[in-house]
């Protein structure tokens, strides 16, 4: 696998890095080809488990590098980490107060900035999920962009690393959007197209963000740190509320430990 990257420039590897990502959202939404529903504690699990794995993958595949990188900055090692994470925290809560979106497993008069007369709830969903594959796309292409600064084969391993990690927790992403339309009595077809279409912005984002930090060395570490803090607060806003407000917090709480476990275990093992 690492071979068959290495014959390509970062950008490209950055893109069929998310067509990865994006080919499991879609197959978490195919599920409904098979159930109708799903049950909500497994459902709830995958939630929790998702989150776990954005946890562990916005420290070790992404602040840590920029922590290191930093080495030697004027102000401090740790200015770039801390005002790059702020950032990208900053930037998704300005698209939350401008898209209305509905969280997983709310109701319709959840949603935020709801117009029943002018939104759907497939509209609603799909921004909501949309929202979270924007700083994951941007994480994998800034990942990949970073090796054309002098990247070495580690480096590599590390990005392909953190696509496999956002790419198991896409998994759940999808079931997230297709199962609760298919369960309001979609169609299987309308309802996986709208499943997979939320991971479509991932390889759009990682082009962008590989495109960025490639041209652009020192805005690397705050790449890397922005693309963190946008994950972070996905996590703590949407994923983890989500994942609990159907009484299931312990097994949620649990997944979420399992899936920040796992993705460590990747991420130092292989990287």
């Amino acid at each position: 696998m690492v071979d068959f990257f290495m014959n390509f420039n970062p950008i490209i590897q950055a893109l069929l890095a998310t067509l990865f990502t994006w080919g499991m959202t879609a197959l978490g939404a195919a599920l409904v080809f098979v159930t109708r529903t799903l049950n909500q504690r497994l459902l709830d699990s995958m939630l929790g488990f998702a989150g776990g794995v954005m946890i562990a993958a916005s420290y070790w595949s992404l602040l840590a590098p920029a922590i290191e990188m930093s080495e030697g900055n004027a102000i401090g090692n740790w200015f770039p980490a801390a005002f790059g994470f702020l950032l990208g925290g900053v930037f998704i809560w300005g698209i939350d107060k401008v898209l209305p979106h509905l969280h997983p497993n709310s109701p319709i008069g959840g949603a935020e900035g709801y117009n029943p007369k002018a939104r759907k709830r497939s509209t609603l969903l799909v921004l909501a999920i949309t929202l979270h594959n924007i700083p994951e796309g941007l994480a994998v292409g800034i990942a990949f962009g970073a090796l054309a600064n002098g990247g070495t084969e580690a480096s590599l391993v590390g990005a392909l690393t953190l696509a496999l990690g956002i790419g198991i927790q896409n998994f759940p992403e999808g079931v997230a959007v297709s199962m609760p339309l298919r369960g309001d009595g979609m169609s299987q077809r309308k309802s996986f197209f709208y499943g997979q279409f939320s991971g479509m912005v991932e390889p759009i984002a990682a082009v962008i963000g590989a495109v960025a930090v490639a041209f652009i060395e020192p805005m690397l570490p705050y790449a890397l740190s922005f693309a963190a803090g946008a994950m972070i607060f996905v996590v703590a806003e949407e994923v983890i509320p989500s994942s609990q407000e159907k009484g299931n917090k312990d097994l949620a709480s649990m997944s979420l430990m399992f899936g920040f476990v796992l993705m460590m275990i990747l991420d130092v093992a292989l990287g």
